[in-house]
């Protein structure tokens, strides 16, 4: 980059510099426009990279954070990488935002030199990564080894940061069409879609919903203490509310949670794993209604019933036969063929819908038409 002078400028900031008063660093940038908010392209020394990008610590709940976890296993292999092509690595550009007050004074007045100047930073803002947190961890890790590689550079855009939601609205956007992030994590941070916030609704206002779900994962090791993942929480709540257009979030999100905390009600093994009298692991090995393909079936029930009234003491009365029904997965006779195959729980669409026939029997509630097909079919294959 040129200055006005026509020398070359030194990519590295000019650190200790007073700004009407204030200490601040000055960057080299270019000024762009994304979403009608300005944002800068610059780069930085990899030196600097570890003491001003902070990674949002992993101590914190997944709700108080803008990112996900740090796979440590990745980080050897990115630094590696650098230290065996010190020649030939390549990175992309690290995004993060600054949460601080910068000004921007660029070359000239018009044409593209309004858009090319000097960017100050105070020195007391603090930098949060949004996308590349892997790639900071790896440079940290590689500066340890060659700290010759410091002198290098990599190119960085810059947001304002306007609070936590935008980060974490920013690392779902960000990560939207790339190698995507579990789907829990991805519900947990869109602040967007309706849906997601609903169901984030949901487990923030229930003591029994908070202990119950993973906000992280996909998929629950044997020793999890959650009975749930938010993904399949999410899943049950959209069957739940299908088709019932005339709510806003706020009201969709009362009945979703009025809806489960019956239900919880009636599974008193729920209420166990949440007064951590019993082991979530066990719940699950032992019953299905701690599985995935219970909780969208229970959804899809509550559906016929949040059409029919929106009174939760209805509601109430109607699931009060759940507490009479065999969950266990020793049950083959009742599950065998339906939630499960080979004594395995099955996931498939039918699995769900041969699942909700057994809970809308019990509870006299009318079968679909297509539930009708499905559960003919299902007693054909028995015959």
């Amino acid at each position: 980059m040129s200055t006005a002078t026509g020398e070359t400028a030194d990519p590295t900031p000019s650190a200790g510099e007073i700004y009407g008063g204030a200490f601040e660093y000055t960057f080299p940038a270019v000024r762009g426009v994304q979403a009608q908010r300005d944002f800068y392209v610059t780069m930085f020394p990899l030196r600097l990279v570890p003491r001003l990008f902070l990674f949002d610590e992993e101590e914190l709940q997944p709700t108080l954070r803008a990112q996900r976890n740090l796979n440590k296993a990745r980080i050897p292999e990115i630094a590696r990488y650098m230290l065996d092509n010190p020649d030939g690595y390549v990175f992309s550009a690290l995004t993060a935002s600054v949460d601080a007050k910068v000004r921007f004074d660029p070359l000239g007045t018009g044409g593209p030199g309004a858009r090319v100047g000097l960017l100050a930073i105070p020195m007391s803002a603090r930098f949060v990564i949004n996308d590349g947190q892997h790639r900071r961890a790896a440079i940290e890790q590689a500066l340890r080894e060659n700290p010759d590689m410091g002198d290098e550079s990599i190119p960085i855009v810059l947001f304002l940061d306007i609070g936590l939601e935008r980060c974490q609205q920013m690392f779902t956007d960000l990560n939207r069409y790339a190698i995507r992030p579990s789907r829990s994590l991805t519900i947990l941070y869109d602040q967007r879609e309706n849906g997601a916030r609903i169901v984030k609704s949901v487990v923030k206002t229930s003591p029994l919903w908070t202990d119950l779900i993973e906000s992280e994962r996909n998929n629950l090791s044997a020793r999890s203490r959650k009975l749930f993942t938010l993904s399949a929480l999410h899943t049950a709540t959209k069957a739940l509310l299908d088709g019932i257009n005339d709510l806003s979030v706020d009201e969709a999100s009362r009945i979703a949670r009025s809806y489960w905390t019956v239900v919880g009600e009636t599974i008193p093994e729920w209420k166990l794993v949440h007064e951590k009298k019993v082991s979530a692991g066990d719940i699950r090995r032992d019953f299905l209604h701690s599985h995935g393909i219970a909780l969208h079936a229970l959804g899809k029930v509550g559906n016929v019933l949040v059409r029919e009234t929106r009174d939760s003491r209805k509601w109430k009365r109607s699931l009060a036969s759940l507490s009479t029904l065999d969950w266990s997965r020793t049950n083959s006779r009742l599950w065998e063929g339906r939630a499960m195959v080979g004594g395995r729980v099955s996931k498939s669409g039918n699995s769900v819908t041969l699942t909700t026939n057994v809970i809308k029997k019990l509870l006299n509630l009318p079968l679909s038409s297509e539930e009708e097909r499905i559960e003919e079919s299902y007693d054909r294959g028995r015959a």
